[in-house]
């Protein structure tokens, strides 16, 4: 980090303004060879959290006003001495402007490198680095409440807290087996069982949370299933709230998928409109078929789509079959016509069975309320610690099972090295997942996802 890094940190489109950042050891050097304030000070003799009004130069002249504002290391987003230079956003101009800050000694800034050095200069852990990218990509209320609770530390306070009374027992294990002369306090196996089954419960309930929290946070692979012309297109563009599949009365309409992110509730579904389920002699609609297929054994929630007016037929029969014990919701449509259909054997294979009229609207909160049921998303507390990636669940998953050796070495009466050694590893995977143990290439799998400029 002994070099000067530069990048646009708003999107690569044009806007009102466009925002520039430089960080590094040089930050403040850089950007005075670019900008002139208006009353002729230095940025480099400028005190932190001050903003200047002037201009940014190239060695062609004036290319735009802009408002250069100073934070001084360490009280900075990164740690170090950082500039943001505040442009008309312009493409053109913010290309312009870049090159200069480049031409004055900065470096380009790689993936997610502002916030990699945030991490390394200790500014944040790395559950709280990785909730940058989910506060950027939240797209409900849910969901960026949950992600600025981890950017606050909610997670890793829990993580904290769990590692620092593993350590405590570990150092209380080791110390009794080196120094079993010295007067220590007694090392009691019914205490350090109940100390691992507590902390074996925390990371339980944080793994048993993981999926619910991915369905708000990052969406449901969603697949919407059934015959021909039981609604599934008029479902998709009622959830979709405009038209996307195209509605007609003829069987065999939608031949490829159809796919869209939507919100349910506070679900957020990618969703796929699949051609109906049925054998055809037609070549075209048989590849359609087949696509649904596959995409329905992969789903991870299906909304299977049933006709009111009609009643079940042999296809109706087959996708009962496969929906049973997979996470579906059994939408029984077009309930504002007259009933023909058995709702029964329906409810038998798929308990959480809604009445719906995608044509008229009507049944949509129940289906948000049963969608919310199958995958576990009822009451979820966006303020709750949460693990919001693989990588995090990984680590977690590590360390439980590290306690369920421990648990079971206690058990079986096993030498208290075992113990220690299930308890090191438990430890290892906790201070992984916060990154107070990270290695080099973990970090760097972290910071590859995050986008240039942040």
């Amino acid at each position: 980090m002994s070099h000067t890094i530069a990048a646009i940190a708003t999107p690569q489109a044009a806007g009102g303004i466009g925002v520039i950042r430089i960080s590094g050891p040089e930050a403040l050097q850089v950007a005075d060879q670019v900008f002139r304030a208006a009353d002729g000070r230095l940025l480099s003799q400028s005190k932190g959290y001050h903003a200047h009004f002037g201009r940014v130069f190239n060695m062609d002249g004036p290319i735009d006003e802009a408002i250069a504002l100073v934070f001084r290391a360490p009280h900075s987003y990164t740690g170090e001495d950082v500039v943001e230079l505040s442009c008309h956003g312009g493409l053109f101009l913010m290309q312009q402007a870049l090159r200069a800050v480049f031409c004055a000694g900065a470096s380009p800034a790689g993936a997610g490198e502002f916030t990699k050095r945030a991490f390394l200069n200790g500014k944040l852990d790395l559950t709280q680095a990785e909730s940058v990218m989910s506060l950027i990509g939240a797209q409900g209320g849910q969901a960026a409440r949950a992600a600025l609770s981890a950017h606050d530390g909610a997670l890793s306070r829990e993580i904290r807290r769990l590692s620092q009374s593993l350590i405590k027992a570990a150092a209380h294990m080791a110390a009794w087996a080196d120094y079993p002369e010295e007067e220590l306090p007694e090392l009691r196996l019914d205490a350090l069982a109940g100390d691992f089954d507590a902390a074996k419960q925390t990371l339980s309930a944080l793994l048993a949370r993981f999926d619910a929290g991915r369905a708000v946070t990052q969406g449901v692979d969603t697949v919407i299933a059934g015959r021909p012309n039981v609604g599934k297109s008029t479902l998709m563009n009622l959830l979709a709230g405009g038209e996307r599949s195209i509605v007609t009365s003829y069987a065999g309409t939608t031949r490829d998928i159809v796919e869209e992110t939507v919100r349910l509730g506070d679900l957020l579904l990618h969703l796929a409109d699949t051609a109906g389920l049925r054998e055809t002699e037609d070549p075209v609609e048989r590849i359609g078929v087949s696509r649904a297929r596959q995409r329905l054994e992969r789903a991870q929630l299906i909304l299977a789509v049933f006709d009111a007016n009609e009643p079940l037929t042999g296809e109706d029969f087959q996708l009962l079959d496969a929906c049973q014990g997979r996470p579906c919701v059994a939408v029984v449509n077009k309930s504002d016509l007259p009933q023909q259909l058995d709702v029964a054997p329906v409810r038998a294979a798929v308990p959480e069975t809604v009445f719906l009229s995608a044509a008229q609207g009507g049944g949509y909160e129940a289906l948000c309320a049963a969608a919310a049921r199958v995958l576990g998303t009822e009451g979820f507390d966006p303020a709750a610690p949460l693990l919001a990636t693989e990588r995090q669940r990984d680590c977690c998953r590590r360390a439980l099972a590290c306690l369920e050796e421990a648990l079971e070495a206690i058990t079986s009466g096993i030498t208290l090295d075992a113990v220690t050694v299930c308890t090191d590893g438990a430890i290892a995977a906790l201070l992984e997942l916060t990154g107070e143990k990270a290695n080099e290439a973990i970090v760097d799998e972290v910071f590859s996802s995050f986008c240039v400029g942040k």
